[in-house]
């Protein structure tokens, strides 16, 4: 079976059907990604450290381990012609310990970058792209500096792990600092200025470590941190999309990137587009894709590191796309009968806890702002 050469190796060479592909990370986005892999005629295995996790449910086997176990890494690697990861915080050095017996087209160098926040703001102002003012902090004393360089309000943000909205400290006045961690158990983090934004925004790319495509960007609106609803496509002007198409393609060159990346925007009220955070991965907000487009995140992902010529994907439908969490499950499915329109996506995760991220659901529109609307005036996501 032919397998692919990393981002040092040259050319190349693609995937055929009915080889493996290997994904480290057993969860919704590995579920989704196995699937669209399945319709192309690929075999999966996963490692997940959850028996029966969602992706293990629709692969060909699971290795239940956790995802620094050496050992199961390098049995999922002979186990495979090519690795891909579903989520940022795995052990790269792991994986470079295998990359002499499995491809990672992905590399690790994209995944050193978007684990460590420093590495991450570095890499994307060094291709002249704007990001929030930031300073990167390792102490209180540095801290001090940094707010007085940066100014309230601010959020403090831990460099590595973190996401919706863990492993940070938003500081509004001098009282907040109370919340700050002390110097004996102070992480590496950044100290990250406010951003006057009109909405945020996300765009997908997709590369296959040559050519790169970009989706259209949406529209994101989140509540405590978590993201609620994307709106496909953003309402914004020809200038703003155009922005954030070049921004993409310019990290996507960067990285040679093979997969789909995810960048998060803000876009202000002047049209300034500004670079929040990247995911290198397909993405929550990318998930409208199933459904609105010829091509979706999982499948330009799948392409990418398979070596596949790539397509450049269609919008065929404005669309929305809700969340549905550990809360909104009950209510969801008692009304999911009387809405045909609705597509609607279940995880298969074995316990609905609050905040977690259950499933989401997706309706093809007209007009996003009035299908986010109807959702919303059914009241399912009210708890």
């Amino acid at each position: 079976m032919p397998s692919l050469s990393d981002e040092t190796g040259g050319q190349i060479t693609r995937l055929l059907p009915g080889a493996t592909i290997g994904i480290v990370g057993g969860g919704q986005l590995g579920r989704m990604m196995a699937l669209a892999a399945k319709y192309m005629g690929f075999r999966i295995g996963t490692l997940d450290p959850t028996p029966d996790c969602p992706t293990a449910q629709v692969a060909d086997f699971q290795i239940v381990a956790d995802y620094d176990d050496q050992d199961a890494i390098h049995e999922l690697a002979e186990r495979s012609d090519v690795l891909t990861y579903e989520f940022e915080n795995v052990d790269a050095d792991a994986l470079d310990a295998v990359r002499d017996i499995v491809a990672i087209p992905q590399g690790t160098d994209l995944l050193r970058v978007t684990q460590n926040r420093i590495a991450e703001k570095t890499f994307i102002n060094d291709h002249g792209i704007a990001t929030a003012p930031w300073r990167p902090v390792g102490s209180r004393a540095e801290l001090d500096a940094a707010l007085a360089e940066i100014g309230y309000p601010a959020v403090l943000k831990t460099c590595e792990g973190g996401y919706d909205g863990h492993g940070q400290i938003v500081l509004r006045t001098p009282d907040d600092l109370a919340e700050v961690w002390p110097d004996e158990g102070f992480p590496q983090a950044i100290l990250e200025g406010f951003v006057d934004f009109a909405f945020e925004a996300s765009i997908l790319v997709s590369g296959n470590g040559d050519d790169y495509q970009t989706f259209p960007i949406v529209r994101n609106i989140h509540r405590d941190n978590i993201l609620h609803l994307t709106l496909a496509p953003a309402d914004v002007d020809e200038q703003v999309a155009r922005t954030a198409h070049e921004l993409a393609l310019e990290l996507a060159r960067g990285f040679k990137l093979a997969g789909t990346l995810a960048i998060e925007l803000f876009v202000k009220a002047d049209g300034t587009v500004i670079v929040n955070e990247l995911a290198p991965r397909p993405h929550n907000s990318g998930h409208y894709t199933i459904e609105a487009c010829d091509f979706d995140q999982f499948d330009m992902h799948v392409l990418g590191i398979a070596g596949w010529n790539l397509p450049t994907p269609r919008l065929l439908s404005p669309a929305v796309m809700v969340n549905v969490l550990g809360q909104h499950i009950a209510p969801t499915q008692a009304v999911e009968p009387m809405h045909p329109e609705w597509h609607v996506h279940d995880y298969g995760k074995a316990e609905a806890k609050f905040n977690r991220k259950m499933g989401h659901i997706t309706v093809l529109c007209e007009n996003p702002r009035d299908a986010a609307q109807s959702l919303e005036q059914t009241g399912c996501w009210d708890c």
